[in-house]
């Protein structure tokens, strides 16, 4: 079994750290584009709230998988894990497709509330970059049977990746007059 694991670490870790630094980038180049070509047909507040509509299902997930686990209900935390993991990878896609899409519009608050938006725009920005391995990480060392690693990375991916989820749901709100 160990040599079994060890040999899957060798193709899973350096995809995991390919996809880490390979999703941000794509992410940077694709909110720089010159030009947006709206694929969709869509309106611009189409995306966000599908966005925060995403961000708040998985933060319910997230929490629901937190307290399954807890309960020692792990075929259940399994589960609400991999959707919630799943809700994620269809963020990130939609995500993607909504840069290639829409511009950018910008935040029109004003005084202590354009303060709190951008903390919390800066601060979801810059945990969502590190995000990306923890989650990879996590989910690869419990789906491949590595319980005890997976439990010392889980500890530090499930608040940040909870903050993610529910700052998502934030920066809609903040956002949600200017589209």
């Amino acid at each position: 079994m160990k040599k079994s694991i060890q040999s899957s670490d060798k193709v899973a870790v350096p995809v995991i750290i390919g996809l880490s630094i390979a999703v941000p980038v794509i992410v940077l180049v694709l909110m720089l584009l010159p030009e947006r070509y709206n694929i969709f047909g869509t309106d611009a507040i189409t995306f966000p709230l599908f966005h925060g509509i995403l961000n708040f299902l998985t933060a319910i997930l997230l929490i629901i998988g937190f307290f399954f686990m807890k309960a020692g209900k792990y075929l259940e935390h399994r589960n609400t894990m991999i959707t919630a993991f799943s809700l994620s990878v269809i963020f990130l896609v939609s995500y993607v497709l909504s840069k290639i899409s829409n511009e950018p519009v910008p935040y029109g608050g004003e005084g202590v509330l354009r303060y709190i938006y951008f903390f919390i725009l800066i601060t979801h920005i810059v945990l969502s970059g590190i995000i990306v391995p923890l989650v990879l990480f996590t989910m690869y060392r419990g789906l491949s049977g590595q319980y005890d690693k997976h439990a010392r990375v889980a500890r530090w991916t499930f608040p940040i990746w909870l903050y993610v989820a529910v700052t998502g749901v934030l920066v809609f709100l903040f956002m949600m007059p200017y589209y």
